[in-house]
Order: structure tokens, then C-alpha cells, then sequence
């Protein structure tokens, strides 16, 4: 899939197949697994257990040398990424303990490459800014979406497609493929999100329209999100589609009814590895991703986690991305 591919219209990505689709929860009788189902209607099992045996890779040493001197010499990367448990990006295993998803898989396979020792830092969304701000941390991999607002301060190396799903109540009977069909809607979303920024945008659509605004609402965790869900508190929960299918899927409880794109109707949303801009990091960070791209452990990762429709064919430094205005 060509990069000018992955830049899809509002139509295609509203229409956009789910790559997640899950046919079982865990099982504890064979070792904390849960069955993954492609679009394909293919099966697989990921492992959800702390025993993880991560896809690994060789060192590069053309592509370690470009890492800034500071890092090399330190020998870790410190990545960053959030403490809110949202599986099969990051979450915690059976254990309850250890971090698992495709996020640390992927940052994993760059530290592979930059032959750096992977370090995990665990924080809250917004801390993670203040963070890559400080140079506490040299990298965020939490699925964070590149916007032009972003791009200001931060440099970003890109992993994976972006795609956002609305999930309601199962047999709501709601389908979201525009502004007007959340109109007068309650819907929750996470504060300081690219999701956050759409929906906004989308009820000032509205409002211009003369139809009523989004009820917009933020909870504090996932598990009161759901909650108010369920109780019919608020109608939609908006956030991204890996995790809005995964526990529709596992639950059975709600159902995606709606999937958008990240960056909005004109332009394909990309995950991107996030560094302190002009930090030196982001060229490595990305041949890094293009190696692993071209040796094919990017592929397994993304199929082992079922999410091989988010898969991209380049590592793009700071292409395009959410508009400041969402129009």
C-alpha cells in the first residue's frame, strides 16, 4: 500500500473494515490467550499472558551511530507511554503487572535496531508531553497521532494508521458516518486527544448547520467511561478503533457503530514515534522503522496483535497531519 494510498477520503475511511475482531476472551487453560479473528476471517490466537517471547531483530550499526551520543552512551531508550490500560495497544497481562501490546512490541524492535536496552515509563496522557518537554523521556510510542499543532514541538517518525471508532451500547440501533449523526449525542472522549479535537469540530459543525451541538463528557478512566455507557449516560464513547473493537469484542457488551480517520475527512491519520523536536532522534527512530518494515518483524508484530490493516509501507517524518482546523 503506497503512501498516496494511506491518504484516504472521508468516505473510505468512514467505511474502513476494522482489522480487530476478536472471537473469544481470554482462556486461562492454555496459558492466557485470546483469539483474534482478521477480516480475512482468518484465526489467531494472541498472548495475552507476561510471557511474552517478543518478535526481536538485529542490531543496525549504520542506524545506531545516528542516535544522539547522550543516548549511546546512556544505552537505554527511554520510552514513554500511557498508564491507562487500552488493549492491544498497551495493556497489562494476565498478571496485572507487566506491560504488553503492540506499542511496546514496536518500541521493542526499534531499540532492537539503535542496539539500545528498551526502557518503559509508564505515565499519564498528558504527562507524557511534559515528559518528552523535560527530556525525561527520548520517546513516546502511545498511539499518538501526528497533528500540525504537534508538529510545533514535537518531531514525529510514523508506525501506523490512525483510524477512531464511536462504540455504543450493543443494540443501540446508532450508525456514525458524520457530524449530523452525533448531533444532540452524549459522547465521551478523552481530554487532550486528537479524538477530543474532532468531535469538537464536528459539533461546531452542527451548531453551524443549525442542528444541535455534541454533549461532549470526560471521565477519568475507561472503566467509569463504560459504566456510563452501560447506564445510558452518555450515548457514544469516541476513541481509537483498535480499542473500542477489542472490548466491544471481549466483552459483549457494546459494539463499534462508526469509524473515522484520525487526521479527519480529507487525510489518512498516522501514529508516529514522538521525540522533543530537533532532539537528533527522529532520523534514526525512523530508519529504524524502515528496516524493521523491510525485514518483515514489523509485519508479524501488527498480525501477532491483529491489527495488520494499520500497517503502513514507509516510516514518514513529520508528513502531514491533523489540521489545526479540522475542516
Amino acid at each position: 500500500m503506497s503512501t498516496s494510498i494511506t491518504r484516504r477520503t472521508a468516505a473510505a475511511a468512514l467505511g474502513l473494515a476494522t482489522a480487530l475482531v476478536l472471537a473469544a476472551c481470554s482462556n486461562p487453560d492454555d496459558g492466557g490467550t485470546t483469539e483474534v479473528a482478521a477480516t480475512s476471517g482468518s484465526k489467531t490466537k494472541i498472548n495475552i499472558s507476561p510471557d511474552q517471547n517478543r518478535v526481536t531483530t538485529d542490531k543496525v550499526d549504520s542506524i545506531a551511530a545516528e542516535v544522539p551520543e547522550k543516548i549511546r552512551k546512556r544505552g537505554t531508550l527511554e520510552i514513554v507511554d500511557s498508564s491507562g490500560s487500552a488493549a492491544p495497544l498497551t495493556f497489562f497481562a494476565t498478571d496485572n503487572k507487566t506491560i504488553i501490546g503492540v506499542e511496546p512490541d514496536i518500541a521493542s524492535l526499534v531499540a532492537d535496531v539503535l542496539g539500545l536496552k528498551l526502557h518503559i515509563n509508564t505515565v499519564s496522557w498528558e504527562n507524557i508531553f511534559v515528559g518528552l518537554d523535560s527530556a525525561k523521556y527520548d520517546v513516546g510510542f502511545s498511539n499518538i497521532t501526528v497533528t500540525e499543532e504537534r508538529k510545533e514541538k514535537y518531531d514525529f517518525a510514523t508506525y501506523r494508521e490512525d483510524n477512531l471508532g464511536f462504540e455504543a451500547k450493543k443494540g443501540s440501533g446508532l450508525k456514525i458516518t458524520g457530524p449530523e449523526d452525533v448531533a444532540g449525542k452524549t459522547v465521551a472522549v478523552g481530554s487532550g486527544t486528537n479524538q477530543e479535537k474532532l468531535l469538537i469540530e464536528w459539533s461546531k459543525e452542527n451548531e453551524k448547520a443549525g442542528r444541535k451541538p455534541v454533549n461532549i463528557k470526560y471521565y477519568q478512566n475507561d472503566s467509569d467511561t463504560y459504566l456510563a455507557l452501560q447506564s445510558g449516560r452518555i450515548d457514544l464513547y469516541l476513541g481509537p478503533n483498535p480499542t473500542a473493537a477489542y472490548h466491544a469484542a471481549t466483552t459483549g457488551k457494546t459494539e463499534v457503530v462508526g469509524t473515522y480517520s484520525g487526521a479527519g475527512a480529507a487525510l489518512q491519520g498516522l501514529i508516529a514515534a514522538t521525540t522533543k523536536k530537533d532532539s537528533g532522534l527522529v532520523k534514526p527512530l525512523a530508519d529504524a522503522l524502515n528496516h524493521v518494515i523491510e525485514n518483515g518483524t514489523y509485519a508479524t508484530v501488527l498480525k501477532r496483535w491483529g491489527l495488520s490493516d494499520e500497517a503502513v509501507t514507509k516510516s514518514e517524518i513529520n508528513p502531514p497531519g491533523l489540521p489545526k482546523t479540522n475542516k
